[in-house]
């Protein structure tokens, strides 16, 4: 083909192989069969492989590079993405109409919106070519996720105009496609996805861009990022101009005006929510017109116009068909529900917690009963109750063992608390709870060694307790299922480089009963090294704020057992630091940083540093960081979906910072 008869067949080609696209992934319209995409696809690669330098941004042929990336660079956002507040029942929904009308008078209207449970992103389209996606991020700074994004068919290359927008919305994943991938998972004996947003999210982050292609994700887009010059007055006229650029937007989308219409939209969608082919955590509301959203304004985390409807916790019904119990780290027995697989939000749930003995009987749950499961907080399954009225007579009550079932020693319950213990010191399963939190992300942090190596490991008697993780041999690894040469070496150098791990990660990797990781801290600054810890009298340990008695005494009990004192000694000899090697908290009058002498509270997601290492710089910075906000807290740090101690904040009148704030802060 002469080059001029390929230039203007390639514009043919992409012209028309947009318009097919545009038709299935957004109008879900297809108006030709694959086959015959897919040849046209073939003949403008042919073209483009001929004549390279007709390539162009829009081509169908560009949406998977075949470059791995090398990690995601930041995007800062000209105007902030805000994430909603919250609201969970119809008293907090009309709480937001009345501040709504008592700023704006009784002439407005709502736009009423699914609420796509996925990933929020930002396209930017430059003369209607898309140049750059990103991640929502911290709401201020996200990642560029561009090459990712232009593998998702419904998001277009080109635009039907040539208008420089940026579009913002959700990338999901749907129903099918998360069931797919998660087969796949199973089959190559990989963890599956706990649910389609999760999957969406770990897609959408892939530095190879041909894995995202082949998750099948989508996107609905619902909001313009920069109105200015676009001609539109109201949220609506911005849908309907995204839709009329050839962007997928939600149809389900529906004008309120009252708060009583928009009750009976929830209630719709509320029903109906089972039978979309995409999951919904809840129900958007935006006051229409965006002039009355300027004049509400917006708070420091989200708009004073917009709140979110979320969902009641999902309730589903099935068969308990067993209960079988757990013997924990610390000996507690915990009885698990085993259930007939049944969808709770977004997860096939298997097994669900019964916490004790005492809530089975208070609950008259039995095995064999019709039982209500529902996620707690939307992640972990639990028994609601029995429904009693489907007995058959066969069921059956359950009792606790006697006996503990790994070690078949005799159980206690001690004074005053409502849980059954095995009390042997020796008993196989507490050696393997105990090893299996040692290794774990706040404890000693050994990438690699999760429950089922652990497992491994004990169960093939290579490790009995936790100072024998620290003699393992390369061939000793290879011997065990899936582990070849490079996932043993890469173990052991894991293993190896936790010996360095501050003292306080030993201490509560030792799984003292009552120290947790803020105590293990405390104590470590406080002694600096073990040897000092072991030999504090129960007296010099009560004299630590946040030491109570409950756990001076267990913490003396503890260097006081022979066994603790040998397993020490063990660890020292292995070359595990017994030293504190972290930061020290500076003296407030000694530092001019803004958190000196201050009592923070840090709510949320962060999403440049974990919750743990904000923490560590905060107190190190001479901040005292407390879990609950009350009138004595001086500053909130509030990240991604911050919820009730954001909203105490603010009415508190206490300072709140976003991420990039505090961020900004810790680098002055």
């Amino acid at each position: 083909m002469e080059y001029e008869a390929a230039v203007n067949k390639a514009k043919e080609l992409r012209q028309l192989l947009n318009q097919y696209s545009y038709e299935y992934y957004v109008l879900d319209q297809p108006s030709v069969p694959d086959s015959e995409y897919d040849r046209l696809l073939r003949e403008l690669q042919e073209i483009e492989n001929t004549y390279s330098d007709l390539v162009t941004p829009d081509s169908p042929t560009q949406r998977v590079g075949g470059q791995v990336l090398s990690g995601f660079t930041k995007v800062v956002h000209d105007i902030p993405m805000l994430s909603l507040a919250n609201a969970f029942n119809e008293a907090d929904l009309r709480d937001f109409d009345r501040k709504v009308r008592e700023t704006v008078g009784e002439n407005y209207e709502y736009v009423c919106e699914l609420k796509i449970d996925g990933l929020a992103i930002s396209l930017h389209y430059e003369e209607g070519v898309f140049v750059q996606g990103s991640t929502r991020g911290d709401g201020t700074i996200g990642e560029d996720i561009t090459a990712n994004l232009r593998t998702v068919r419904s998001i277009p290359l080109r635009l039907h105009e040539p208008i420089t927008i940026e579009a913002r919305g959700e990338c999901y994943m749907p129903k099918k496609s998360f069931e797919a991938l998660n087969r796949i998972k199973e089959e190559n004996g990989e963890v599956p996805f706990a649910n389609p947003r999760n999957a969406a999210a770990g897609s959408l982050r892939q530095l190879d861009p041909k894995i995202a292609a082949s998750r099948n994700l989508d996107t609905f887009l619902y909001a313009i990022g920069d109105i200015t010059g676009l001609g539109v007055e109201t949220h609506s006229d911005g849908l309907d101009l995204l839709e009329r650029l050839g962007l997928k937007v939600n149809k389900a989308r529906r004008k309120c005006y009252n708060i009583e219409e928009v009750l009976q939209y929830i209630a719709e969608w509320t029903e109906k929510r089972p039978s979309l082919p995409y999951e919904i955590d809840g129900i958007v509301i935006k006051v229409n017109n965006y002039q009355q959203q300027a004049l509400l304004g917006n708070t420091v985390k989200s708009p004073r116009w917009a709140i979110a409807y979320k969902f009641p916790a999902e309730e589903v019904i099935t068969r308990l068909t067993n209960i079988e119990v757990k013997v924990g780290r610390t000996g507690v027995i915990t009885p698990t529900a085993i259930l007939e697989p049944v969808r709770v939000a977004g997860t096939t749930v298997k097994r669900a917690t019964l916490h004790n003995e005492d809530l089975i009987r208070e609950k008259d749950i039995r095995i064999g009963d019709y039982v209500v499961i529902k996620k707690a907080g939307d992640i972990i399954p639990e028994v609601v109750r029995a429904i009693t009225d489907r007995r058959t007579g066969e069921e059956r009550k359950f009792s606790m063992p006697s006996q503990c079932p790994e070690c078949g020693s005799e159980l206690v319950r001690l004074e005053g608390e409502v849980a059954l213990r095995c009390i042997n010191p020796n008993c196989p399963a507490q050696i393997r709870e105990g090893l299996i939190h040692f290794v774990s992300r706040n404890a000693m942090n050994i990438e690699g060694l999760g429950e089922k190596v652990i497992s491994q490991l004990f169960n093939h008697e290579l490790i009995h307790d936790v100072a024998d993780l620290y003699r393992l041999t390369k061939a000793q690894l290879l011997e065990m299922e899936r582990m070849g040469e490079k996932s043993a070496s890469k173990l052991l150098d894991a293993i190896e480089a936790s010996k360095n791990n501050s003292l306080e990660k030993l201490l509560f990797g030792l799984g003292i009963r009552h120290v947790g990781a803020k105590a293990a801290k405390i104590l470590a600054r406080q002694f600096l090294t073990m040897d000092r810890l072991s030999k504090a009298t129960r007296e010099e340990l009560m004299a630590i704020p946040d030491i109570g008695g409950k756990m001076a005494d267990s913490i003396a009990a503890y260097f006081e057992n022979e066994e603790a004192e040998a397993l020490i000694r063990k660890l020292r000899d292995l070359g595990v630091n017994m030293a504190y090697n972290g930061p020290m908290p500076q003296d407030p009058g000694e530092t001019d940083s803004p958190f000196a002498g201050k009592t923070v509270v840090l709510t949320g997601k962060l999403t440049q540093l974990t919750r743990n290492e904000a923490k560590e710089k905060l107190e190190a910075l001479g901040a005292s960081v407390t879990g609950s906000v009350s009138k004595k807290t001086d500053l909130v740090i509030a990240g991604e979906d911050a919820g009730s101690k954001l909203e105490k904040a603010e009415k508190l009148g206490i300072e709140v910072w976003d991420e990039a704030s505090f961020m900004h802060h810790l680098q002055a």
